[in-house]
């Protein structure tokens, strides 16, 4: 079959590895490139870097209904279109190959419908979730299964471990998916949407440490964002506030009188009271500094310093 790939991120580059070995990848669709960091040097997507590397076309629209990159996709007389972490296709677009297109989301939909399944797995405390294959429809997430498979989340997974468990099974679920649609064995079901779980793009201010909450919910949501887009929490210093990504730390449970949000430095630790026990802190990253581990950035206060966290 004649494949077209779309995917941006390095999510999406395992699966068209996969799939450039075992298959005929004619082209890749990918965001454009964009100005990142400080000198606002033009970086190339992690797929378009990937692509380019291997020789294989690559397409960078800015609109997808654009009647000349309709064309163009046209030309190459596609079979299937295989979506892994892209933008939301036109009709035109996800209908136009003989098979129409199909997409890898990293849940066991329908729970976890949306940008960013991975992070809300983790922050709701599931210990379960996995990759799914799926045809496209008209609306975002919805279209009927082809191939489901679990990926248990354990206790000390992040964001950034999980997506790379997922990354990897997907590729391989992923690959499965496209030889049952060559042999023409695929078979599709409807999804039942059974929860309310949903994974919706998750923005600067969703991720601000809520410090009195359960110490359980304030792991899971620590590691849930980490190590991207990250919690985050303000301090004061002296007086003087600064904010602090914070990616890792412990929930200790273990009763106390302090009030939650109290923050305590020892020699070789930070912690902060919350419900029913103590966070201590692991790494973070203060405001316009590197990411140190809690013990590092101890270890720059001076003797008479006063920590506290911001109201």
């Amino acid at each position: 079959m004649r494949i077209i790939f779309m995917g941006t991120p390095d999510f999406a580059v395992k699966s068209l590895e996969t799939l450039n070995i075992n298959y005929n990848v004619v082209a890749v669709v990918t965001a454009p490139d964009k100005k990142r960091g400080r000198g606002q040097k033009v970086i190339p997507t992690p797929v378009k870097e990937f692509a380019t590397n291997a020789g294989l076309p690559v397409l960078q629209p800015t609109n997808l209904k654009d009647p000349e990159f309709i064309e163009i996709l046209k030309s190459y007389n596609p079979d299937l279109n295989v979506v892994v972490a892209f933008r939301m296709l036109p009709e035109v677009v996800f209908n136009l190959p003989t098979h129409g297109s199909i997409n890898l989301h990293a849940s066991l939909l329908p729970d976890y419908r949306g940008a960013a399944p991975i992070n809300h797995a983790i922050i709701n405390g599931e210990k379960q979730t996995g990759v799914t294959t799926f045809f496209l429809d008209k609306k975002i997430d919805t279209g009927r299964i082809i191939m489901q498979h679990n990926v248990n989340i354990y206790p000390n997974d992040t964001a950034g471990t999980l997506h790379d468990k997922l990354m990897v099974t997907g590729a391989s679920i992923l690959s499965a998916t496209v030889k049952e649609i060559e042999e023409g064995t695929a078979e599709a079901a409807p999804q039942i949407r059974k929860s309310d779980k949903s994974a919706p793009k998750i923005y600067k201010e969703d991720c601000e440490i809520d410090w009195s909450a359960n110490g359980s919910v304030i792991h899971n949501f620590i590691r849930g964002l980490s190590p991207y887009p990250a919690a985050w929490t303000t301090f004061t210093r002296n007086g003087k506030p600064f904010t602090a990504k914070i990616y890792a730390g412990h929930f200790k449970r273990t009763n106390h009188e302090m009030a939650p949000g109290t923050v305590k430095v020892n020699e070789n630790n930070l912690e902060v009271a919350v419900n029913k026990g103590w966070y201590e802190i692991k790494e973070l990253q203060p405001q316009s500094k590197k990411r140190v581990t809690a013990e590092e950035f101890v270890r720059g206060l001076q003797k008479n310093d006063e920590l506290k966290l911001a109201n």
